[in-house]
């Protein structure tokens, strides 16, 4: 499937570029969130006539995280859960955990910002997260879980 990069997508593209994926990716998540849309020539005209409106859109998302990623700097959360004598929970904390814990600090983060490479935590201590808050803003929040007593 053929589509136009309405916004810079991690890993694919950037805005205007033309890309082939798979069906069900561009059918289930690019299409429906609108972050491209088909490539046809009707398409490509409307495109290159509103250029400048899709680049001004991406330079405003690009300000907004920085500015955000710069309240983020040096933040901190501490999360407490049920666990055992040894450290290991009674569960985990995941993406959603920490988000509502950086909701809580006065952070403006949703759970899908929240990036876990290595899986949701299971034992306590203190541990580095990374938050996307764009294609290319990044920043790394410090999480700390205690154990309930």
């Amino acid at each position: 499937m053929e589509l136009i990069l309405l916004e810079k997508v991690r890993g694919l593209g950037n805005l205007g570029d033309k890309v082939n994926v798979k069906p069900g990716y561009g059918r289930n998540y690019l299409l429906p969130q609108g972050k491209a849309a088909p490539a046809t020539a009707a398409n490509l005209e409307s495109f290159e006539k509103r250029r400048a409106e899709y680049e001004a859109k991406a330079n405003q998302q690009l300000s907004d995280a920085t500015a955000r990623q710069a309240k983020l700097a040096d933040a901190a959360v501490t999360i407490t859960a049920n666990a055992s004598p040894e450290g290991k929970l009674y569960g985990s904390v995941g993406p959603r955990e920490i988000a509502d814990a950086l909701q809580a600090a006065g952070h403006d983060i949703h759970k899908n910002e929240v990036i876990q490479g290595e899986g949701p935590i299971r034992t306590t201590g203190e541990f580095e997260v990374v938050v996307a808050l764009h294609a290319d803003v990044q920043s790394t929040v410090k999480v700390t879980v205690l154990g309930e007593k």
